[in-house]
């Protein structure tokens, strides 16, 4: 097997300002109110304000209404990841942990490699025998220590968690502890689309895998309704891999709870790896908000997520991580279905391909 999760490989570059207050931030002889206010600057400098592009072209083409779409590509490392990697890395500073631990197939070790790189923690990274990645590349290159173990995604995600708490370690894997700081991290993108459109949009899709993201730009969203920021909170469009992610699947199914797919039937390839999972860590969390928005969740075909990568190329000039698409593809899905209303449509874009 030969899995390639994510984006090629990047640069990964950072501003000078960034070098000079990662130096700072290095240096344990200073106070740690300072290492930690010089870290957040790195993240503001750095993480998150990624840009909302009216997709004009795929409006016509679609014939729909003021989409938008939320590129999370701009990020240092390429994808979303880095919200939740530079949070949890400023969570490790703040705690006084020298070494983080965690499992990845690609995207997030290389997030969390360059966060911790900033940061002066020790970054140990498991990957999956079965995987191969460009990007072990960089994580090598930022420092991090790579560890291969046999099995699935799911085991080294284990392997790691129970290294972290015997060697005591940072543990950076998602769910459990760090499911409110993950989502808490992914809701600043509610905040973000709120501040570009002055209200939420009607319809909000994400594509899908453990859950964290979904259910953090819901969470995001509510909590700026509650404020009395946004005159509604938008329906959320879930999508996945056809039938290989839990959370699609079981409310499809109409289950008020996520349930597990047999390991033995995914079938993984270099253009839904992104996305599939037997397990999802965060799948409750993302179950509630599909309910609670009265949203709606799609399974997506490889060919779907190939054809549109080109279109958004051709069309939009945008270069998308395939799987990235997933959620695009399901809002337009169901425009074709019900034929929208004029109104405003975002679809979240998790990754540059």
């Amino acid at each position: 097997m030969d899995l390639r999760d994510g984006v090629k490989t990047a640069e990964n570059k950072v501003s000078s300002e960034t070098r000079r207050l990662s130096a700072f931030v290095r240096d344990k002889n200073k106070s740690l109110v300072d290492r930690l206010e010089s870290y957040e600057d790195i993240i503001n400098l750095e993480v998150g304000d990624t840009g909302l592009h009216r997709a004009k072209a795929l409006e016509r083409e679609f014939d729909i209404r003021q989409l938008y779409i939320k590129y999370e590509g701009d990020n240092p490392t390429g994808t979303q990841k880095d919200r939740i990697a530079f949070a949890q890395m400023y969570d490790a500073l703040r705690r006084n942990f020298t070494t983080v631990s965690l499992a990845t197939c690609g995207n997030y070790g290389v997030a969390v490699a360059l966060a911790a790189n900033l940061a002066g923690l020790e970054c140990v990274v498991f990957i999956p025998e079965s995987y191969h990645t460009e990007r072990v590349a960089e994580m090598e290159l930022l420092g991090s220590k790579i560890v291969r173990l046999p099995g699935n995604y799911e085991d080294a995600v284990r392997s790691s968690s129970e290294l972290a708490e015997t060697k005591g370690w940072y543990d950076a894997n998602p769910g459990g502890a760090n499911t409110p700081l993950q989502i808490s991290a992914y809701s600043q993108i509610a905040t973000e689309i709120f501040e570009d459109l002055g209200d939420a949009p009607k319809y909000c899709a994400v594509p899908v895998s453990n859950g964290t993201l979904f259910a953090g730009i819901y969470r995001g969203f509510v909590n700026l309704y509650k404020r009395g920021k946004t005159s509604r909170v938008p329906k959320m469009i879930a999508a996945s891999s056809s039938r290989k992610n839990p959370i699609i699947q079981s409310f499809l199914q109409g289950l008020e709870y996520c349930k597990d797919l047999d390991p033995k039937s995914i079938k993984e390839t270099k253009y839904n790896e992104p996305l599939v999972n037997w397990h999802s860590f965060d799948g409750e969390e993302a179950l509630y908000a599909l309910r609670e928005s009265q949203g709606e969740a799609y399974n997506i075909s490889d060919k779907k997520l190939r054809d549109m990568t080109a279109l958004l190329a051709k069309k939009e000039g945008f270069r998308i991580l395939p799987a990235s698409t997933a959620g695009l593809i399901a809002l337009l899905e169901l425009d074709e279905e019900r034929n929208f209303e004029p109104d405003r449509f975002v679809a979240v874009l998790t990754a540059k391909n």
